[in-house]
């Protein structure tokens, strides 16, 4: 391990909770959370989305925050300090996720970047057809490649700078700012005739239809993908955090933000399509579009263009979505980086690699939407597969005397309570083995007769691929293991 990357740490815990903010925010956030609201029964879904917080997102945001302070590692160091060589594997398959993640969330980067520029310099489209006819023609250009690549240096540009001075310093523009833009995107769409609609659709709950298992396996989804809970990316960010500082209430501020964010968002976008297109606004909230695009990049830039003031808030409404995206990308730039600093390479070098190796390996997405559709589905999928190992090794520690002696530290704002063993001991596996059954059994319904292909881009989203690429890769780190168990580990 490189000694020269041990000094770094936040300078506040301003610059902590933004950075870690910055983690959490991301276009997940912003285009994904209202479409499945509304395939969820609006207002209802946001029941088990809150209770999932408290019993997903903010156990395992402590966890993180715990293991990243205590360990002073990245992922593997981290296993290895905690529960030993023979388990680095573990640590290097959730770093794995989050960097074959980075490969085709540096080209969904790239995506904001272009429609930042193009509704700022190009005006917005007045139809379906011209919104429909700019996304086609910018999907099968080169451009996608152009802006992954644009995104892909711009934030290595951030990391290389270090922890305070890029990563912290970054993260204290973009994750305000966003919030300052989404305010203001919020106000001005319930101000517009009809807006009100929208609000009762996503605050109003049907109780009638509380209980049914999608809304809540939802729910649950959208947890595990938009805090970036159980990524291993807030545990390489809380290798800078002082050993003395408490996490605790940082991590529910975090959990509680993250949403809050969301919230934010969803107003916008819900006020903004029932004052437009009003009896239609439910059918087109559910739309998803091409990978999932269809209400942020088709529908909401010809929406904007109808609205009074439209033409001013549809670039800050994508100049918000590439904030998201890049306070996320520069975390899992650094994931990999700091992978690399404690095998002994320099920032400067680890950066550099990363870089390269993250616009090479983000080409194949970036040229076809078929493969990012599949990385996205099998890279998403597995991250349920680290949350479990995270909550793994705090069982093998030992959940309560994790939580005695590295969670709650002596001067601890917040001690945490025995339910926060009980959660990961139980309810973080029960959780993981719910979704997994489920997201998997439903890839055998979309495609019935190709579900077993691990290779078909044109079904991408399938069981086999999945079972695939996770075989491939964990015997590939299992092999490696002996090798991985190397890194030298100090207290």
């Amino acid at each position: 391990m490189n000694k020269d990357n041990t000094n770094e740490i936040f300078s506040s815990r301003f610059g902590i909770i933004v950075s870690v903010l910055g983690i959490a925010v991301g276009t997940g956030n912003i285009w994904r959370f209202s479409r499945i609201v509304s395939q969820n029964d609006g207002g209802t879904f946001l029941i088990p989305w809150a209770i999932f917080l408290v019993l997903w997102s903010i156990p395992l945001i402590i966890a993180e925050f715990a293991i990243g302070r205590y360990t002073r590692y990245g992922n593997i160091g981290s296993f290895i300090k905690l529960i030993g060589k023979k388990y680095a594997w573990m640590g290097a398959f959730i770093a794995f996720v989050a960097t074959a993640i980075m490969f085709y969330y540096s080209v969904v980067t790239g995506w904001t970047l272009f429609y930042f520029w193009k509704t700022l310099t190009s005006g917005i489209p007045h139809t379906h057809d011209a919104s429909l006819f700019i996304w086609n023609e910018f999907i099968e250009s080169n451009l996608p490649l152009m802006f992954h690549g644009i995104a892909i240096i711009v934030a290595a540009s951030i990391v290389y700078q270090g922890v305070v001075k890029g990563i912290e310093r970054a993260c204290k523009f973009l994750v305000p700012l966003l919030g300052i833009i989404l305010l203001i995107a919020a106000i001005r769409a319930i101000t517009l005739p009809g807006a009100i609609n929208g609000l009762k659709y996503l605050f109003t709950p049907d109780f009638s239809n509380l209980f049914k298992v999608e809304i809540w396996l939802n729910a649950l989804t959208q947890n595990a993908w938009d805090t970036g809970a159980g990524w291993g990316l807030i545990l390489t960010y809380a290798a800078y955090v002082p050993r003395d500082k408490d996490t605790n209430v940082n991590a529910a501020l975090i959990g509680f933000g993250n949403n809050a964010i969301s919230l934010l968002a969803a107003i916008t976008i819900f006020s903004t399509v029932f004052a437009i297109l009003g009896s239609q606004a439910e059918t087109i909230l559910k739309e998803s579009g091409p990978a999932s695009t269809g209400l942020t990049f088709i529908w909401m830039p010809q929406l904007f263009a109808q609205m009074p003031g439209g033409l001013i808030l549809a670039p800050l409404f994508f100049l918000g979505l590439s904030f998201a995206a890049f306070s996320s990308l520069i975390s899992m730039v650094e994931l990999a980086g700091r992978i690399l600093m404690d095998l002994g390479f320099n920032r400067k070098k680890a950066v550099i690699s990363v870089g390269v190796v993250g616009f090479l390996a983000g080409i194949p997405s970036a040229i076809s939407l078929g493969f990012l559709v599949n990385q996205d589905w099998v890279w998403g999928v597995a991250l349920m597969i680290s949350g479990a190992f995270i909550a793994f090794a705090i069982v093998k520690y030992g959940e309560e005397n994790f939580r005695s002696n590295i969670v709650n530290i002596e001067n601890s704002e917040w001690k945490v309570g025995r339910w926060w063993s009980f959660i990961i001991k139980y309810l973080i596996p029960l959780q993981v083995t719910a979704l997994l059954i489920w997201w998997l059994y439903n890839s055998t319904k979309w495609y019935p007769d190709t579900w077993w292909h691990p290779f078909n881009f044109k079904t991408p989203e399938t069981l086999g691929t999945c079972i695939a690429q996770w075989g491939i890769v964990i015997i590939v780190l299992l092999v490696l293991n002996k090798k991985l168990s190397r890194l030298k580990v100090t207290d």
